[in-house]
């Protein structure tokens, strides 16, 4: 499928999805007429997830729900072939820190070279977001510390049952 410029992927693992990652879907569907959050199945990087790719699905579907042009699918290809498949023409993914630089520079380098018309766009994290990562938010689950203002209350639920001592 040729690209459209006018849809963008936002991929991730979402385990769980948190409110910079909805920040950022958010930000992207403002910027495009079609975004489709892609979560991916079988992570490389990151290994087991805690929660299903069935289950994180869910979760962005209803975090997304007032969001018109969002769809949410899975993903267990390359980024790029997924993006390709869909007719999108952008990567839309958040930057956090160097440490996310460093990582998406690679990648971008890797993908760029799979399918030069795909662009990568980065926004930068929202202040107040700066900071939230998935593994930081099943860490303070599972002590019990309050996680309600950093994922929606489904999720903040599920990890407080799953995780909580």
């Amino acid at each position: 499928m040729a690209p459209d410029n006018r849809t963008a992927v936002c991929p991730g693992t979402f385990d769980p999805v948190t409110y910079g990652h909805l920040d950022v879907i958010g930000r992207a569907s403002a910027m495009y007429d079609r975004v489709i959050v892609g979560v991916v199945n079988l992570p490389w990087r990151k290994g087991k997830t805690l929660f299903t790719a069935e289950e994180r699905i869910g979760f962005v579907s209803n975090a997304t729900a007032e969001m018109a042009n969002v769809t949410v699918e899975p993903f267990s290809t390359l980024l790029v072939e997924f993006a390709r498949a869909r007719g999108a023409m952008a990567i839309v993914k958040g930057l956090r820190a160097i440490s996310d630089f460093e990582y998406e520079l690679e990648m971008n380098q890797l993908n760029r070279r799979q399918n030069p018309d795909i662009e990568s766009v980065y926004l930068m994290a929202s202040p107040k977001y700066s900071f939230l990562r998935s593994s930081g938010v099943k860490e303070l689950a599972t002590f019990g510390g309050e996680i309600h203002d950093l994922v929606p209350d489904e999720v903040a639920d599920q990890l407080k049952e799953r995780l909580g001592r």
